[in-house]
C-alpha cells in the first residue's frame, strides 16, 4: 500500500514562517506520511547553509517598522521558544531530515536569486514548480504555511 502524502509550502524566512512547515512536516512523517516541504521565494533562504539560524521575527503593524524592533522581538521569541522546550529551527530542520521529511528548494527561485546550489544545506532537492504540483496533486494534505 502506498503511503499517504503531505506537502507544505514555505515562502517566509522568518520564525513564524519557518516553524509551521517544519512542525507539520515532522508530524506528517510521524503519522507515516510521505512528507515534503517546498521552499520558495524568501523561504528559500532557510535552506541555505545557516539559514535557519538567521531567521528573525518581525512584529505585525507599526511595531515592526521601528528600527531595532525585529532584533528585540527575535530575541524575545527565541527565549520564549527555549523556555517552552521547543527545539530551535536548526534542530527541527535536522530532526525533519532524520524523520524522512524531504526539504525541497524551488528551482525558479534559485535561478531568480542567482543562487549557487552548492550553498544549500545537505540533502535538499531542487524541484520546479511543476515537479511540486505533480506531488501536490497526490497529497491528502497540502498546505501553504
Amino acid at each position: 500500500m502506498e503511503k499517504e502524502k503531505a506537502g507544505f509550502v514555505c515562502v517566509k524566512d522568518t520564525l513564524d514562517g519557518a516553524y509551521p512547515s517544519l512542525v507539520l512536516g515532522i508530524n506528517a512523517a510521524r503519522m507515516g506520511m510521505e512528507s515534503k516541504i517546498f521552499y520558495s521565494f524568501m523561504g528559500l533562504n532557510l535552506v541555505i547553509e545557516g539559514g535557519f539560524d538567521r531567521a528573525k521575527y518581525f512584529p505585525e503593524g507599526a511595531m515592526g517598522i521601528i528600527p531595532g524592533m525585529a532584533s528585540l522581538a527575535t530575541g524575545m521569541m527565541k527565549r520564549k521558544i527555549e523556555k517552552a522546550n521547543i527545539p530551535s529551527l536548526a534542530e527541527l530542520q535536522e530532526m525533519a531530515q532524520i524523520e524522512g521529511v524531504e526539504l525541497i528548494a524551488c528551482k525558479m527561485t534559485i535561478d531568480m536569486m542567482e543562487l549557487d546550489e552548492s550553498r544549500l544545506i545537505p540533502d535538499v532537492k531542487v524541484w520546479t514548480a511543476e515537479d511540486f504540483m505533480r506531488f501536490a496533486k497526490e497529497c491528502k494534505v497540502c498546505l501553504f504555511t
